[in-house]
Protein backbone atom coordinates (compact mmCIF):
# COMPACT_ATOMS: atom_id res chain seq x y z
CA UNK A 1 0.00 0.00 0.00
CA UNK A 2 1.18 3.46 -0.90
CA UNK A 3 1.41 5.92 1.83
CA UNK A 4 -0.31 9.49 0.96
CA UNK A 5 1.19 12.98 0.85
CA UNK A 6 -0.33 16.48 1.46
CA UNK A 7 -0.58 16.73 -2.46
CA UNK A 8 -2.25 13.56 -2.43
CA UNK A 9 -4.93 14.63 0.01
CA UNK A 10 -5.87 17.66 -1.82
CA UNK A 11 -6.09 15.94 -4.87
CA UNK A 12 -8.75 13.46 -3.42
CA UNK A 13 -10.65 15.95 -1.53
CA UNK A 14 -10.68 17.71 -5.12
CA UNK A 15 -11.96 14.43 -6.44
CA UNK A 16 -14.23 14.05 -3.57
CA UNK A 17 -16.28 17.07 -4.04
CA UNK A 18 -16.51 16.88 -7.98
CA UNK A 19 -15.69 13.05 -8.99
CA UNK A 20 -15.61 13.77 -12.78
CA UNK A 21 -13.33 16.27 -13.04
CA UNK A 22 -10.25 15.68 -15.53
CA UNK A 23 -7.20 15.84 -14.99
CA UNK A 24 -6.34 19.46 -16.50
CA UNK A 25 -9.42 21.15 -14.00
CA UNK A 26 -7.47 18.95 -11.28
CA UNK A 27 -4.11 20.54 -12.06
CA UNK A 28 -5.54 23.87 -12.20
CA UNK A 29 -7.77 24.20 -9.01
CA UNK A 30 -4.21 22.90 -7.42
CA UNK A 31 -1.81 24.36 -9.06
CA UNK A 32 -0.17 21.14 -10.22
CA UNK A 33 0.56 20.11 -13.84
CA UNK A 34 -1.44 17.75 -15.71
CA UNK A 35 1.18 15.07 -15.69
CA UNK A 36 1.51 15.41 -11.86
CA UNK A 37 -1.92 14.71 -11.43
CA UNK A 38 -1.99 11.88 -14.13
CA UNK A 39 0.76 10.17 -12.40
CA UNK A 40 -0.77 10.29 -9.21
CA UNK A 41 -4.06 8.70 -10.39
CA UNK A 42 -2.28 6.24 -12.06
CA UNK A 43 0.34 4.97 -8.88
CA UNK A 44 -3.11 5.04 -6.76
CA UNK A 45 -4.31 2.96 -9.49
CA UNK A 46 -1.38 0.43 -9.95
CA UNK A 47 -1.55 -0.05 -5.84
CA UNK A 48 -5.03 -0.10 -4.81
CA UNK A 49 -5.60 2.77 -2.90
CA UNK A 50 -8.80 4.06 -3.88
CA UNK A 51 -11.53 0.83 -3.51
CA UNK A 52 -14.44 -0.11 -5.74
CA UNK A 53 -17.18 1.64 -6.96
CA UNK A 54 -19.91 -0.30 -5.96
CA UNK A 55 -18.50 1.23 -2.21
CA UNK A 56 -20.60 4.16 -3.32
CA UNK A 57 -23.72 2.43 -3.68
CA UNK A 58 -26.16 2.86 -1.24
CA UNK A 59 -28.30 -0.87 -0.73
CA UNK A 60 -31.16 0.72 0.05
CA UNK A 61 -31.17 1.83 -3.80
CA UNK A 62 -30.94 -1.61 -5.00
CA UNK A 63 -34.20 -2.29 -2.50
CA UNK A 64 -31.88 -3.47 0.87
CA UNK A 65 -33.35 -1.28 3.16
CA UNK A 66 -32.58 -3.54 6.52
CA UNK A 67 -28.71 -3.76 7.27
CA UNK A 68 -27.37 -5.76 10.38
CA UNK A 69 -24.23 -6.83 11.94
CA UNK A 70 -23.81 -10.35 12.45
CA UNK A 71 -21.23 -11.90 15.19
CA UNK A 72 -20.12 -14.86 13.99
CA UNK A 73 -17.66 -17.60 15.94
CA UNK A 74 -15.86 -20.05 13.65
CA UNK A 75 -14.26 -23.54 14.38
CA UNK A 76 -10.65 -22.17 13.30
CA UNK A 77 -9.72 -24.70 11.28
CA UNK A 78 -12.83 -24.16 9.02
CA UNK A 79 -12.33 -20.27 9.16
CA UNK A 80 -11.00 -19.88 5.41
CA UNK A 81 -13.72 -22.15 3.94
CA UNK A 82 -16.47 -20.15 5.87
CA UNK A 83 -15.17 -17.01 4.89
CA UNK A 84 -15.34 -18.28 1.60
CA UNK A 85 -19.03 -19.33 1.79
CA UNK A 86 -19.81 -16.23 3.41
CA UNK A 87 -18.20 -14.21 0.54
CA UNK A 88 -20.75 -16.45 -1.58
CA UNK A 89 -24.21 -14.88 -0.07
CA UNK A 90 -24.95 -11.58 -2.08
CA UNK A 91 -26.26 -9.82 1.36
CA UNK A 92 -23.28 -10.21 2.64
CA UNK A 93 -21.70 -7.24 1.99
CA UNK A 94 -18.84 -7.07 3.81
CA UNK A 95 -16.61 -9.25 6.22
CA UNK A 96 -13.66 -8.37 8.96
CA UNK A 97 -11.58 -10.90 10.97
CA UNK A 98 -11.88 -9.82 14.88
CA UNK A 99 -10.15 -10.16 17.85
CA UNK A 100 -12.27 -10.69 20.88
CA UNK A 101 -15.17 -13.04 21.76
CA UNK A 102 -16.52 -13.68 17.90
CA UNK A 103 -14.27 -14.39 15.04
CA UNK A 104 -16.14 -12.50 12.51
CA UNK A 105 -17.68 -9.38 11.58
CA UNK A 106 -20.37 -9.54 9.04
CA UNK A 107 -22.48 -6.24 7.38
CA UNK A 108 -25.56 -7.49 5.53
CA UNK A 109 -28.41 -5.83 4.50
CA UNK A 110 -31.83 -7.82 3.79
CA UNK A 111 -34.94 -6.05 2.22
CA UNK A 112 -37.65 -6.67 5.02
CA UNK A 113 -37.11 -9.21 8.42
CA UNK A 114 -38.26 -12.27 6.50
CA UNK A 115 -35.16 -12.03 4.48
CA UNK A 116 -32.77 -11.08 7.00
CA UNK A 117 -34.28 -14.66 8.94
CA UNK A 118 -33.34 -16.22 6.09
CA UNK A 119 -29.89 -14.86 5.40
CA UNK A 120 -29.49 -15.68 9.06
CA UNK A 121 -30.49 -19.04 8.23
CA UNK A 122 -28.23 -19.52 5.59
CA UNK A 123 -24.99 -18.12 7.49
CA UNK A 124 -25.55 -20.57 10.58
CA UNK A 125 -25.45 -23.50 8.09
CA UNK A 126 -22.40 -22.67 6.66
CA UNK A 127 -19.95 -25.49 8.21
CA UNK A 128 -17.62 -24.03 10.95
CA UNK A 129 -19.79 -21.39 11.65
CA UNK A 130 -20.47 -22.09 15.40
CA UNK A 131 -22.98 -19.28 16.73
CA UNK A 132 -23.99 -16.15 15.35
CA UNK A 133 -24.91 -13.10 17.54
CA UNK A 134 -26.97 -10.09 15.48
CA UNK A 135 -27.53 -6.75 15.81
CA UNK A 136 -29.86 -4.76 13.82
CA UNK A 137 -29.10 -1.44 12.39
CA UNK A 138 -31.00 1.21 13.45
CA UNK A 139 -29.62 4.25 11.67
CA UNK A 140 -26.16 5.30 10.31
CA UNK A 141 -25.33 8.27 12.28
CA UNK A 142 -21.37 7.99 10.85
CA UNK A 143 -21.47 6.50 7.69
CA UNK A 144 -18.44 5.26 5.93
CA UNK A 145 -15.63 8.78 5.37
CA UNK A 146 -12.32 9.57 4.66
CA UNK A 147 -12.98 12.99 4.31
CA UNK A 148 -11.48 14.34 7.92
CA UNK A 149 -8.42 12.55 7.22
CA UNK A 150 -7.66 14.01 4.25
CA UNK A 151 -8.69 17.06 5.39
CA UNK A 152 -6.10 16.92 8.69
CA UNK A 153 -3.14 15.37 5.76
CA UNK A 154 -3.68 18.36 3.38
CA UNK A 155 -3.36 20.42 6.12
CA UNK A 156 -0.05 19.13 7.71
CA UNK A 157 2.30 20.76 4.76
CA UNK A 158 0.78 24.49 4.45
Amino acid sequence: MTTLDATDARLLLQLESNPRATGVELAQRLGLSRNTVQARLSRWDAAGVLGSFDRRVDPRALGYPLSAFVAIVVDQHQLDSAVDALAGIAEVVEVHGMTGLTDLQAKVVATDADDLYRIAGQILRIPGVERTNMALVMRELVGPRMTPLLERLADERR
